[in-house]
């Protein structure tokens, strides 16, 4: 095999990089220029999992055993439920490219959502719907919702890393602002609370078409309020935000 093939197919010996770094052949130059800006992304993204894994490892080292992240999703929307995610990762967890999932494509949650869960100690969802976020307002019907996944969780934590709440459980808390970008746990909550939240919009879609629910996921844009306008409220909406009060 040619050492420019073999730069791209294995990590190639510190021999095979010297060889390709001094030939002069122009496809062979492409080929370690190709290797050294993957292999520089990857050293950038194990960086940042070791940071993000920091607070996870300093709860093992002082004798710790399940720590969760949690995390959720769909606090601003006009319709659907707010989703809650509970995440127990192992000590051995490698999936670098896991980050708040604001900050992944689609396509990247979705091929990171079977891993986590093949990966993950415990993972639960909580879900509080509309009606639970009208009666009990959104902050509530939240805290209830992450109350929900980590008591459906397998294990029982002695630690919650949460995304800027508090949630009324009798358990150790760490409260991070912005905690989905700082720890692994909450990022991988982040996402697996991402991938089942746009799931199921995009089967209310099927159920209640004319809003745009696969595309908004509930989110007041112009095609959801022009479906309020012209069709009416549903069932999912949320009667306590101001944009579906007034279509009713």
């Amino acid at each position: 095999m040619a050492d420019y093939q073999r730069l791209l197919a294995v990590q190639p010996s510190d021999a095979v990089l010297q060889a390709a770094q001094a030939d002069p052949r122009k496809g062979v130059q492409q080929a370690y220029r190709r290797y050294l800006k993957r292999a520089e992304k990857q050293a950038q993204l194990l960086a940042r999992f070791n940071q993000h894994m920091s607070l996870e490892r300093e709860f093992w080292q002082a004798g710790g055993q399940y720590v969760a992240g949690i995390d959720e999703v769909g606090r601003g929307p006009l319709a659907g439920p707010v989703v809650t995610a509970a995440v127990v990762l192992p000590r051995d967890f490698d999936l670098v490219e896991v980050n708040d999932s604001k900050q992944l494509t689609a396509q990247k949650r979705a091929e990171l959502m079977p891993k986590i869960l093949s990966e993950a100690v415990s993972v639960s969802l909580g879900v509080a719907d509309a009606p639970t976020i009208d009666r009990l307002n959104i902050y509530e019907a939240t805290r209830v919702a992450m109350c929900q996944a980590v008591e459906n969780l397998t294990v029982t934590p002695t630690l919650l890393l949460v995304d800027a709440m508090q949630i009324p459980l009798p358990i150790q808390q760490n409260r991070l602002i912005k905690g989905d970008a700082k720890s692994a746990s909450i990022s991988a909550a982040s996402i697996v609370a991402k991938v089942a939240r746009d799931h199921l919009m995009v089967m209310y879609d099927q159920v209640y078409p004319g809003y745009d629910f696969a595309d908004n996921m509930g989110y007041g844009t112009a095609k959801h309020l022009a479906g309020l306008r012209e069709l009416g409220v549903t069932p999912i909406h949320r009667h306590s935000f101001s944009p579906v009060r007034d279509a009713e």
